[in-house]
């Protein structure tokens, strides 16, 4: 049952959040202390620095012998209903964008488990609920986040492709009317000179341009190599050499307070603290605290869990917004604006919301 010292523990994990936020805000909009540049550049040491240390450390300390695969299983089911439903709509609704299925993926899936849901959850449920919160983290680390991360770098090698093939074309038509006659002084189709495929680059060429982008981010392999680690060590008793433990330690400790702080120099730069607008985050609120529960639950009761395990289930999927998922958002350019107010005010709506959730859930039972 949760009680007053259960919502204080809750206070006490995201009140260190909204420290480091104020602190990126304020040396931005009222101190004066980092230029555009400089935040994009702190942006970018969260993004290939501490994010992929962060999980690296994470992931590599769990049990995967232990894990509740039902459990995941459930998971997995949810996000593919949550991903055939956005690609229905955006092939099929007028209204329907490839880029906003991206970020409807990310408002209704990525969660912020670990600071939000670990405290809340276990006042709920106990160890037992825990150790659910934390699986789920860690395959949202080793496998959702990877295919946003995915999709974002294909998004964004189409977009580096038509603006090379753009530039080629207009300096061939440059080119072409300095030429404006051939060598029996006819004029020349200025056209016809130019490059004019605009068209996208065929698969396998999009599919190399991906895999070369996502080799040199670190984001896309850190779970991996922590979760083979995992794999080693609970196999064989296997303790890391603290020179390799210390070393990672000392930056990914700095992981959600950084993100934080590059959270709050992006909100600074806005116009509005509220940057998308009252109603996209309304928007965003839906598909968090009610689509991303809503699919959750179908996938629970599609694999057969009940009792606890689908209660715990279906909170935490109605965790606020993942903070890493902002990170991938500013550093691709895709809704940032979207994802900073979710994170923000995702937070301070969360802990009534699951409460709710919680009563409700408890009342059914």
């Amino acid at each position: 049952m949760i009680g007053w010292e259960d919502v204080y523990n809750v206070v006490v994990a995201v009140t260190p959040l909204y420290v480091a936020l104020t602190l990126g805000y304020a040396s931005v909009k009222w101190w004066k202390i980092f230029a555009r540049e400089q935040c994009d550049a702190i942006n970018l040491l969260v993004c290939y620095f501490t994010l992929p240390l962060f999980a690296f450390e994470f992931v590599a300390h769990v049990d995967p012998f232990q894990m509740n695969y039902m459990f995941i299983a459930g998971d997995a089911i949810s996000k593919v209903v949550i991903v055939a439903v956005l690609v229905l709509w955006a092939k099929c609704s007028s209204k329907g964008s490839y880029c906003w299925s991206i970020t409807s993926f990310s408002l209704t899936t990525l969660t912020n488990s670990l600071v939000v849901g670990v405290p809340l959850i276990k006042a709920m449920y106990g160890q037992v609920g825990v150790d659910l919160v934390v699986q789920a983290s860690v395959i949202q680390a080793i496998i959702w986040l990877t295919v946003l991360l995915f999709v974002l770098e294909i998004r964004r090698s189409q977009t580096d492709y038509s603006t090379e093939h753009e530039t080629v074309m207009g300096d061939s038509r440059v080119l072409s009317v300095e030429l404006g006659k051939d060598l029996d002084g006819n004029s020349i189709d200025a056209n016809a000179v130019a490059v004019s495929d605009t068209r996208r680059p065929a698969f396998w060429c999009l599919m190399k341009m991906v895999w070369l982008k996502l080799a040199m981010n670190p984001n896309s392999y850190a779970c991996i190599v922590g979760l083979t680690w995992a794999f080693l060590s609970k196999r064989w008793h296997l303790e890391m050499p603290p020179i390799i433990e210390g070393s990672v330690q000392i930056i990914s400790k700095a992981g959600t307070g950084t993100a934080m702080f590059s959270m709050g120099m992006f909100m600074a730069s806005q116009e509005k603290v509220i940057a998308c607008g009252m109603s996209l985050t309304a928007f965003g609120m839906v598909l968090k605290f009610i689509a991303g529960p809503a699919a959750m639950a179908i996938g629970a009761i599609a694999v057969g869990l009940h009792g606890d395990v689908l209660r715990v289930a279906i909170i935490q999927a109605a965790l606020p917004q993942s903070i890493t998922s902002f990170i991938y958002a500013k550093e691709y350019g895709l809704h940032a604006d979207v994802l900073s107010t979710a994170v923000i005010f995702g937070m301070m709506v969360s802990l009534p919301v699951l409460i709710a959730y919680y009563a409700i859930l408890e009342f059914a039972h």
